[in-house]
């Protein structure tokens, strides 16, 4: 079955943001999940679907323009289906321009059904000195789905000394079960004073948070055991449990030291929670 799909050019609108939607449904179809619905309108997109491991649908969102530049207003919903598994991710980077017009907005909408496994992998969002961007992710969740879930945010470009000195960021990030709050994050960066505060950043450019579910105590312990040996020094980090969901939050120096520690988080919850082996976009090697 293939999936309905709508496309339209992006037209700016009289407030001057320029408005872009990509919708996407998963449903189990016999041996394997397919995308059955797929809406777009203006510069959102996907790759085709890809299928490395038989019966999980595997997506890369495309944005073509290349970054996210003041009055790009960009909104993207996902569902999946009862039973239903998906991973999505994103060739590279996100880009947030500098502007010195209207912010930048980014909503991000995931609705995973009862039974279903949704894997939220997209590459770090990189924040150019004077970007000025609202990024919001919820994520609900129904009866029994699971996800992993993660949000890296490089605030400037560590790797040339470029700091995050002017513009500002608001990123949320809310996580529900059946309506009921189980977790609600915010992220806000205006100026230099939280880049460096102790009850802020530290000094650290990037910030980051994973999820996953149907986690517990022997979970949390194994996730702990494997986070702390050798850790390096460009990276702090903790690991908590909330109900069902284990969530690690890191503070780094480079989107490196961070996507090391949560891929292999990530392949552990895998392994441990879903039954599998993790099975890495290709996309990531490149």
């Amino acid at each position: 079955m293939k999936a309905d799909a709508l496309a339209s050019e992006a037209v700016a609108e009289p407030n001057g943001r320029w408005p872009a939607r990509l919708e996407l449904g998963f449903s189990p179809r016999r041996d394997r999940t397919e995308l059955v619905r797929r809406r777009r309108s203006g510069p959102l997109g996907i790759q085709r679907p890809f299928f490395p491991e038989g019966d999980t649908c595997h997506v890369y969102l495309l944005h073509p323009p290349g970054g996210v530049a003041g009055g790009d207003d960009l909104d993207v919903r996902v569902t999946t289906d009862p039973s239903a598994r998906a991973l999505i991710t994103t060739p590279g980077a996100t880009k947030f321009y500098r502007t010195r017009g209207p912010h930048a907005t980014v909503r991000q909408t995931l609705e995973v059904g009862n039974g279903s496994v949704l894997e939220w992998l997209p590459q770090e969002n990189i924040f150019f000195p004077g970007a000025d961007a609202n990024v919001a992710t919820e994520i609900h969740l129904r009866g029994s789905a699971r996800i992993a879930a993660w949000e890296i945010q490089c605030l400037g470009r560590p790797v040339i000394g470029e700091r995050f000195e002017d513009g500002a960021l608001d990123a949320r990030l809310d996580l529900r079960r059946d309506g009921r709050p189980i977790l609600r994050e915010r992220l806000r960066v205006a100026g230099a004073g939280i880049l460096d505060g102790a009850s802020g950043l530290r000094g650290y450019p990037v910030s980051a948070t994973l999820l996953m579910t149907a986690a517990d105590a022997a979970f949390l312990s194994k996730a702990r055991g494997i986070a702390e040996p050798g850790a390096d020094q460009q990276r702090v980090h903790g690991i908590t449990l909330i109900e069902d969901v284990a969530v690690v939050r890191a503070l780094a120096d480079s989107t490196t030291s961070v996507r090391r520690l949560f891929g292999t988080l990530w392949q552990t919850w895998r392994r441990e929670v879903i039954g599998r082996s993790a099975c890495t976009p290709r996309i990531w090697a490149t």
